[in-house]
């Protein structure tokens, strides 16, 4: 696996992957501030491209396919080829996907979809997790006790409970790296990333809009701030509560069997330190930059290739430049060494999910196509007689949000259902409870399924944790998690 040496913070590299993202970005950003204007002069023209889900077959997604196939297969059958070469495969699958599909529609359908998905999708998940990763990997515990099953069980509650006010990735970034650290040295360790995947990067982030991006959605759409706080409570809870005893109970087999270095840090909090600290405050400058991005409506922007861009999403995304750029300047070099901090996994996230948000634009607008696309028949399963199938909107949603981005899947069944907030919270709120739930909580089930997953698992293997590969952690989760989801289905949907 290649390494890329710390950055220093004194001095930043300009050939490092933050330094370059930052300045690319913060020149479309200046280039935006700069052209700004009313609205009205930017609004997208009548003429501009557009795709219709309906007429796309399954042959679309083949690229899409192959590139989650890529990342399932290669890793394991030719782990040297890929972690040179894992851009360049990303590459070539939007490639198979791009080319096609501008000869078969026209490169101005082509070019507007390209931009679309950059320039509202790609480039502010990737900022965002640059700075959540740049943040995170700026705090150091310095002192960390023995990873002994009531440590790890007791983290994995606290980044359970976080997770829901600054965000499933906010959160794990976070805690993945002392996690780590207190359980150097263990000879069984996978299995706390894997459940720290399932409650702080997913399940954990149920109650509130700042939890998971589909509940932001929602909130954008009309759903009360609180709605899921008082609907999704104990659906958490029981999940949560199952999972943290299922992983203590695991967690005290392995630790039985493990033996512990002669340096071994003690079992108790004594003597731990906190290094870093203003990096908690930027923490929450990321978690208050995406709120503000929510609630505040200048009706302002630009168009570029007929693609809107809101002015709170430029001053959000123009935010999280300035707050990578204080990280790196205000933290010493030597406590981001001492994390094992390197640029590798971003970098590497970067590369594949860029493959991915574009393979991933056939997919979702077969899925947004319903009852006229291609799974016509799977949406026609989710109402009987007029009323809504609530069991197979959560087994549904849930499932593609797997595969899928899971923010896109939550609206498209939240506008399935009908798209009516008020009767959605009223009337249909077990409906609404279902597509929440089922987008939030299966985004577990796959590396892909939400943002952190496929961060948490980068940062855990640079660090030498043999991580499951793909199809190994879909082993792990649906072992675990189905008969779970099962269980909530009988408890909450029928």
């Amino acid at each position: 696996m290649t390494n890329f040496q710390p950055l220093n913070p004194a001095a930043p590299s300009r050939n490092s992957p933050a330094a370059l993202i930052g300045l690319k970005m913060a020149a479309l950003v200046t280039a935006a501030l700069l052209c700004l204007l009313p609205a009205g002069a930017f609004a997208a023209e009548a003429g501009a491209p557009h795709l219709d889900g309906a007429e796309l077959g399954f042959f679309w997604v083949v690229p899409f396919v192959g590139l989650l196939l890529s990342i399932a297969v290669l890793p394991l059958v030719v782990p040297r080829f890929w972690h040179a070469h894992f851009g360049k495969v990303s590459a070539f699958w939007a490639l198979a996907f791009l080319v096609p599909f501008a000869v078969e529609f026209g490169v101005e359908t082509a070019v507007f979809e390209l931009a679309h998905t950059f320039l509202l999708e790609y480039i502010p998940f990737i900022l965002l997790l640059l700075a959540l990763y740049t943040v995170s990997g700026g705090v150091r515990i310095a002192g960390a006790p023995r990873a002994t099953p009531a440590v790890n069980t007791g983290i994995l509650a606290v980044g359970t409970g976080l997770a829901s006010f600054m965000g499933t990735t906010g959160a794990a970034m976070l805690l993945i790296r002392p996690l780590l650290i207190a359980n150097t040295g263990r000879a069984h360790n996978v299995h706390v990333v894997v459940f720290f995947i399932f409650l702080v990067a997913n399940i954990g982030g149920s109650l509130t809009p700042l939890g998971d991006p589909p509940l932001f959605l929602g909130f954008l759409k009309g759903v009360h701030f609180f709605w899921p706080m008082v609907h999704m409570f104990l659906p958490c809870l029981l999940t949560s509560g199952i999972l943290l005893a299922a992983f203590y109970a695991l967690d005290r087999h392995y630790f039985s069997k493990d033996v512990p270095p002669p340096d071994s840090p003690p079992g108790g909090l004594r003597g731990m330190r906190i290094h870093g600290v203003h990096n908690l405050v930027l923490l929450v400058a990321v978690m208050a930059s995406v709120l503000l991005s929510g609630v505040w409506r200048p009706e302002a922007g630009i168009t570029v290739y007929h693609v809107r861009v809101e002015l709170q999403d430029l001053v959000r995304d123009g935010l999280f430049i300035v707050i990578v750029y204080l990280s790196l300047r205000l933290t010493s070099r030597e406590h981001r060494e001492a994390n094992g901090f390197t640029w590798f996994p971003i970098v590497e996230v970067a590369k594949l999910f860029a493959g991915i948000f574009l393979t991933i634009i056939p997919a979702l607008a077969i899925l947004k196509a319903g009852e006229s696309g291609a799974l016509a028949g799977l949406v026609e399963l989710l109402s009987h007689n007029g009323e809504p199938v609530n069991l197979l909107y959560f087994w549904i949603t849930g499932l593609l949000s797997s595969f899928l981005d899971n923010a896109p899947t939550y609206l498209v069944f939240f506008n399935t259902a009908g798209g009516d907030p008020e009767i959605l919270m009223g009337p249909d709120a077990v409906t609404l409870l279902a597509i929440s739930a089922g987008a939030v909580f299966m985004g577990a089930m796959t590396y892909i399924g939400n943002a952190p997953n496929f961060m948490v698992r980068a940062i855990a293997q640079e660090r030498g944790i043999p991580m499951p590969s793909f199809f190994g952690f879909m082993v792990w989760s649906s072992a675990i998690l189905i008969p779970l989801f099962a269980l909530i289905s009988v408890v909450f949907f029928l």
